[in-house]
């Protein structure tokens, strides 16, 4: 079991086959039985202890952050850990980005109310719903079938009403809807296609995060007049998704 935070769950012992579970935020103490978890206990502690220390200070994104149910987004097992500071493991190479780093990107990205967005490796689709109480519309964009249908059926429940869900080749983005005002890539990147870069609009911005020899560091991409301009925005780690990786020549 992954290491969690002070809010999290603090420690499972195993007496005599009983399950004894304590949590300061959101268990209660008990012998024999397991008690509901609180996620609105923790949701609320993960904003207060990973997103405000952060610097994250838009409303919007503590508002959609506080909102959006992270445990519906993540695999039944892994529910307990979906409010940790660290990465939830999806199928393949996708994953949830920890808090603090996802909420660092949308910060430094600045999505706007009237703006349509790309999300590149949507996973099981809780970066689309945070992002979609942030823009006019967005597009999850997802290569694994079977991930594509279950965020479906988790946005239309949760009442994400302004996501599209494609299945489409994560680094060939989705033509057929650019421009895009906003692209965010979630996990991290060696290099970006000119196939998806020349999805977004003139005057857009698009954030990713860049891994260099095993370090990361979140940059947004400022589009102008066809060319992109890095700036960095803050250190952060996420595996390097399928398809972004830097091709490497050899010789003989």
């Amino acid at each position: 079991m992954p290491i969690l935070t002070e809010f999290c769950l603090q420690a499972v012992l195993s007496v005599a086959g009983t399950v004894c579970l304590w949590n300061k935020e959101a268990y209660s103490f008990t012998l024999g039985s397991l008690h509901m978890t609180d996620y609105n206990a923790l949701r609320t502690t993960m904003v207060d202890t990973q997103i405000r220390p952060a610097d994250v200070t838009k409303f919007p994104i503590i508002a959609a952050m506080l909102k959006v149910r992270r445990e519906i987004f993540v695999p039944d097992q892994k529910r307990l850990t979906a409010y940790s500071d660290a990465i939830v493991s999806l199928p393949g190479d996708r994953s949830v980005l920890d808090p603090r780093s996802f909420g660092k990107m949308l910060n430094a990205v600045d999505i706007q109310r009237n703006e349509l967005v790309l999300d590149v490796g949507s996973g099981l689709g809780y970066s689309a719903a945070v992002i979609g109480s942030l823009a006019e519309a967005v597009v999850a964009l997802e290569e694994n079938e079977d991930m594509v249908g279950e965020s479906e059926r988790i946005l239309a429940e949760e009442g994400c009403l302004n996501v599209a869900v494609l299945q489409g080749n994560l680094a060939n983005g989705a033509n057929k809807h650019a421009p895009f005002d906003v692209i965010v890539i979630e996990g991290a990147v060696e290099e970006i296609s000119e196939a998806l870069t020349s999805q977004l609009a003139d005057g857009g911005r698009m954030v990713a995060i860049f891994s260099q020899k095993g370090q990361g560091e979140v940059r947004v991409g400022y589009k102008t007049k066809g060319n992109i301009s890095w700036r960095f925005a803050c250190n952060a780690y996420a595996p390097v998704l399928s398809g972004f990786q830097k091709a490497h020549s050899f010789s003989l």
